[in-house]
């Protein structure tokens, strides 16, 4: 007896070739009961689907791409990479449990080019306004997504990562103990750096308290955030907190301050938003926020899916991003441990 066919397990399961097909494509909608009484039958028959068949029938490349415009400077080590690898990994699981492998592209140079680049869609993170990344793809025609939403008229659909609430959480629990409150953000315009700086215009207003921002070139990275610091440090003396939403851009400042002489958190409180390694190792501990990436990356994949499908995304709901206390914000070492 040969390989069972799918019209063999389509007979035994008592339902269409085409749902059979969907149930393992993830393109078209299929009960998830029925689903899983199809993963069942083809399991105890031996049925295996075909995806390379599939991909020839539909011309299609079969996977999709991540990628970032996020420069080197931000980007290299354990501080953007980790924040676009978390991404990845839970990306790359809903991509492949939908039969679709996934493409991550490194952090852009001024000299790469993506022309090589095929795929049937692409999932960019963060984009800026007027991406360059947004463009290539647009004018290939390739279907595009955005975690976080793209600044400007024309943008893609996008999974939110909640930027004002993040601002919120932050600023809020910087400005609670009173003091000066700084910020540091990217001189590139994301939507997360425009939302934060609208809540810190907010809040200033609200407080009473001047304004004492800067905007750093992403290129720049740590070092461009240590001289910021600096300057912010000359500018007022009496600076006590400062937000820096960039966790490279943080590590710039900690070392600013360790060069002023300004101990964290006795003499500066320090927050960022990305709650990864680099806010984890550092001294002292970053208090940071968990953005629930996983949940952002699942929905991405599967808006895009939809999108290339031209089918309804499967609903998610994206937990509301969560302050992850650490001793860098602490009013003092004394009442961290307290809380500890």
């Amino acid at each position: 007896m040969g390989k069972p066919t799918i019209a063999d397990l389509a007979r035994v399961a008592g339902v269409s070739v085409t749902t059979v097909s969907h149930a393992f494509s993830g393109r078209r909608h299929v009960e998830p009961e029925t689903r899983k009484r199809i993963e069942a039958l083809a399991r105890e028959i031996g049925y295996r689907p075909n995806h390379r068949a599939q991909r020839l029938r539909t011309g299609r490349a079969g996977s999709i791409a991540l990628v970032s415009s996020m420069p080197f400077a931000v980007a290299a080590g354990p501080s953007r990479l980790g924040f676009l690898m978390e991404i990845a990994a839970a990306a790359a699981v809903t991509a492949f449990s939908r039969g679709i492998s996934l493409c991550l592209v490194p952090p852009l140079g001024p000299r790469d080019s993506l022309d090589a680049l095929e795929v049937d869609g692409a999932i960019v993170v963060e984009p800026e306004r007027d991406d360059p990344v947004l463009d290539f793809f647009s004018d290939r025609g390739v279907e595009v997504v955005s975690i976080g939403r793209a600044p400007g008229r024309d943008a893609p659909p996008f999974v939110d990562l909640q930027s004002g609430a993040t601002a919120h959480l932050l600023l809020d629990h910087l400005f609670s103990e009173g003091g000066r409150v700084g910020l540091i953000t990217g001189q590139q315009r994301r939507n997360s750096y425009i939302e934060m700086e609208a809540a810190y215009a907010a809040l200033t207003a609200r407080t009473g308290s001047p304004p004492l921002a800067i905007r750093v070139d992403e290129q720049g990275g740590e070092q461009a955030a240590a001289a910021a610091a600096e300057s912010l440090f000359r500018a007022d003396p009496a600076l006590s907190a400062l937000c820096v939403p960039v966790d490279a851009f943080a590590t710039g400042v900690l070392e600013a301050a360790r060069a002023a002489g300004r101990r964290v958190p006795q003499d500066l409180r320090l927050a960022t938003r990305y709650d990864g390694m680099r806010a984890k190792l550092a001294t002292p501990a970053l208090t940071a926020v968990d953005l629930h990436l996983d949940q952002v990356a699942a929905a991405a994949v599967d808006l895009l899916i939809a999108r290339l499908e031209q089918a309804e995304p499967a609903p998610h709901v994206i937990s509301p991003p969560a302050l992850v206390l650490r001793a860098s914000s602490a009013a003092s070492p004394e009442a961290f441990k307290s809380k500890d």
